[in-house]
């Protein structure tokens, strides 16, 4: 019996088998307008009926003051600007273009401008989550990228050496960071009790060949702020999300015992990251969700290898449930061949199906 999407996913973060692997479709806005074009699609939500993403996603919308809008008026050079006032520039969110907080004492970092949770709008999240009839699992709170954030406002480097000279002052950072995340994400949750399943969050702790903190430096500045936001989700019955990029393996225990429900986008061509060991130590614990590599197949091969290795990937990933197919990114950006996208979830859908008995 078909189920629907949202059953589909919720089944899947229960470690059980649903009818078929869901499938999730993170999109740039520039590769949205190009598939749209090249398969002759004019309305977005039948892109993403074409591709069969099994998510939908709502937001708050911001609606403070404009010297603090990431639309407001920017500096000479600046693109970007972020909730935190820290501007930046350059390709989609740029680099900062500073870091105020590089020099700052802890009472300076206490005294900083703050910025406070009610200018997010939450009004509106309750009727366009309910206006997707429940059919798909809906995606909500604040994306809370407090690692990033860190990072633009003492400058990546600088926090490290923080980690060691000034560990309080890192924790105060980090401190306001979430306190503003959590507020606004609870004031979503609030506003929109019932209508959401996925607490989706994003925090990219790892490089190309591995963590970019140590679990020691993980488990003492990043994991308490972490574990804050899983049980403000987990309070709110929803499931837990971490986008995080790159090699991180080790860092995954840390993260299962603090009881996250879902790691995205898995990108297998990063250190430490290879698929049947992730599956055979980490399977029955935490979801797994991408795992089809952007970085060399769906950028560089046809859609018959990406048809060959999505069904690979799906062979070694979807035994026993806990398993969402997409990119390993979590932007399908401009770049990647929209036969390639395609070619893909339409491999999830022939050979992603659980057989009632077996599979």
């Amino acid at each position: 019996m078909s189920m629907t999407s949202r059953e589909r996913v919720l089944t899947a973060f229960a470690h059980e088998k649903p009818d078929r692997v869901p499938r999730w479709c993170g999109a740039s806005p520039e590769f949205i307008a190009k598939a749209k074009r090249q398969l002759g699609i004019d309305d977005t939500e039948q892109l993403f009926v074409r591709f069969g993403d099994d998510f939908r996603r709502v937001f708050a919308r911001y609606a403070g003051p404009k010297e603090f809008s990431p639309d407001g008026e920017l500096s000479a050079g600046a693109t970007y600007r972020t909730i935190f006032g820290v501007e930046r520039h350059g390709l989609g969110y740029g680099q900062p273009t500073s870091h105020p907080l590089a020099d700052a004492t802890v009472k300076q970092v206490h005294d900083y401008p703050w910025p406070d949770p009610k200018w997010m709008d939450v009004s509106r999240i309750r009727d366009e989550a309910l206006a997707w009839g429940r059919r798909y699992a809906i995606l909500g709170g604040d994306w809370s990228p407090f690692w990033h954030d860190a990072i633009d406002l003492l400058g990546m480097e600088n926090l490290y050496l923080k980690m060691y000279d000034e560990p309080e002052l890192v924790d105060a950072v980090a401190q306001h960071i979430v306190d503003f995340y959590a507020e606004v994400s609870r004031r979503i949750f609030d506003a929109a009790v019932g209508a959401l399943d996925v607490f989706f969050i994003g925090n990219d702790f790892g490089g190309q060949t591995g963590p970019l903190l140590s679990p020691a430096q993980f488990d003492r500045f990043m994991l308490p702020h972490l574990k804050r936001l899983i049980d403000l989700g987990h309070a709110y019955k929803l499931k837990v999300q971490l986008h995080c990029c790159g090699g991180f393996e080790p860092l995954m225990p840390a993260m299962i015992a603090a009881g996250l429900d879902g790691l995205h986008a898995i990108q297998p061509c990063c250190g430490g990251m290879d698929l049947a060991k992730l599956k055979a130590n980490y399977g029955g614990k935490i979801l797994f969700n991408g795992a089809i590599d952007s970085h060399h197949v769906l950028i560089d091969g046809t859609p018959e290898s990406v048809r060959r290795r999505t069904r690979e990937v799906l062979s070694i990933m979807m035994p026993g449930g806990g398993y969402i197919a997409g990119a390993s990114h979590d932007y399908i950006l401009e770049e990647i061949p929209v036969e390639n996208v395609v070619a893909m979830f339409d491999a999830v859908a022939e050979f992603g199906v659980y057989k009632r008995r077996g599979a």
